[in-house]
């Protein structure tokens, strides 16, 4: 008998019927002799709704007022969903993050989690129970209801896993695994078997939506083996784990993308020590991050300083340059919010020499001009028009043989 966790997402119980699938999944591993944790999350919808109708009542709710509010939508989802399983003659209990207990610290809105209290889930689980846990939720030490952020019930999830020392903990979705790009893009995308946890953060911090970044985190940090699968078919996903001997095959293991980038320039700044903290701390006292960054040296002692934001923020950082500006004697500030950045990523990288130059040929080859470029020992990030996305993206999918099936 093993242990294992289920994270179903909200397009996984979006209605009714949909949760009602989810408990025969779940009924059927349990007469099979496994024992299982469900974490839900909302309905797919509900969490806008319960935002909107915040939005209605106040300018600007208050973070701790939101938390209790949001936290509603996982509950909602766990009671239906014991309900289903109690149809089946499933023994099911629910569980609120607050009733586990999973204590976070007191932040708001993104709390982390500091530890769990699996004691009564131990008893469930021993006395034959299906544990459904409501997601994206947990509580301080005041008592107070604090969530996790956005994609929060994936960490809910790997948390539990981590503790409890499951065999797996398996996300359900609605895509059948990580893919080596976006299908949507290119075509010949190909689902993987398997991936690191390395590459998979990279993906997740690069622009891939299929599993939240902390989750990721998580999972690597205390070794829990997560699979990524579709709630929608059959199959076996894609599994998540520590790197083998056999991936060091793969040079590339996939190609992510991000839409909403923007980068600015300033120019013609005085090349003395400190001057870019002088750039980059007023840009971070308005909450903006910065992504990439890239300094220029020219024969006049001056700099050009560019670097890139989330497109949202490029205004507001725009503005914040021309103070800066001013405040230098820099000449001028240029921005440019059509632009995306494309990245390769594959733990081949590190025993592969060659593997930049072929990207840069690609891209050459396609007439396409690289803006920025980013490395780290398993990843390589450019920036380019935004208009050469989907073509940039199958040409290196195609050069990588990314759409040929592993040995």
């Amino acid at each position: 008998m093993a242990l294992f966790v289920y994270k179903f997402g909200g397009t996984s119980v979006g209605s009714v019927e949909r949760i009602k699938a989810v408990a025969e999944k779940i009924k059927k591993a349990r007469d099979q002799g496994d024992d299982i944790i469900a974490v839900v999350s909302a309905m797919s919808g509900e969490t806008n709704r319960l935002t909107s109708l915040a939005s209605e009542m106040q300018h600007q709710p208050t973070h701790r007022e939101m938390d209790v509010l949001l936290s509603t939508g996982e509950q909602v989802t766990m009671s239906l969903l014991c309900m289903a399983l109690h149809d089946l003659d499933c023994p099911a209990c629910s569980y609120t993050g607050a009733q586990v207990k999973i204590l976070t610290d007191s932040v708001h809105t993104k709390a982390r989690i500091r530890e769990i209290d699996d004691e009564n889930i131990k008893k469930d689980l021993k006395q034959g129970s299906v544990v459904v846990v409501a997601g994206f939720q947990g509580v301080d030490e005041n008592g107070r209801i604090t969530t996790l952020g956005r994609g929060g019930s994936d960490t809910t999830a790997v948390a539990l896993a981590a503790v409890l020392k499951a065999e797996e903990c398996h996300i359900y979705t609605d895509v059948d695994g990580v893919y080596t790009t976006d299908p949507r893009v290119e075509p010949k995308a190909r689902r993987l078997d398997k991936i690191t946890f390395e590459e998979m953060l990279e993906m997740a911090s690069l622009g891939s939506k299929v599993l939240q970044i902390r989750s990721v985190e998580f999972a690597g940090k205390y070794n829990v083996a997560l699979r990524v699968l579709s709630s929608f078919k059959e199959g076996n996903g894609t599994l998540i784990t520590y790197e083998e001997s056999e991936m060091e095959r793969a040079l590339i293991s996939g190609i992510a993308f991000n839409r909403d980038e923007a980068k600015l320039t300033i120019t013609g700044v005085p090349d003395l020590p400190g001057v870019a903290s002088k750039i980059l701390c007023p840009v971070a006292d308005n909450n903006i991050e910065v992504d990439m960054i890239i300094q220029n040296i020219a024969d006049d002692e001056t700099t050009d300083f560019t670097f890139t934001v989330h497109r949202n923020d490029y205004q507001k950082t725009k503005a914040v340059l021309e103070g800066v500006c001013k405040d230098l004697g820099a000449r001028h500030v240029t921005g440019d919010d059509s632009i995306v950045k494309i990245s390769i990523v594959g733990v081949g990288m590190r025993s592969h020499a060659g593997i930049a130059s072929t990207m840069f040929k690609v891209l050459a080859d396609e007439g396409i001009n690289i803006r920025m470029i980013s490395t780290s020992e398993i990843k390589i990030s450019v920036v380019v028009d935004e208009k050469y996305l989907e073509l940039a993206v199958r040409a290196l999918h195609k050069a990588f043989d990314l759409d040929k099936e592993e040995d």
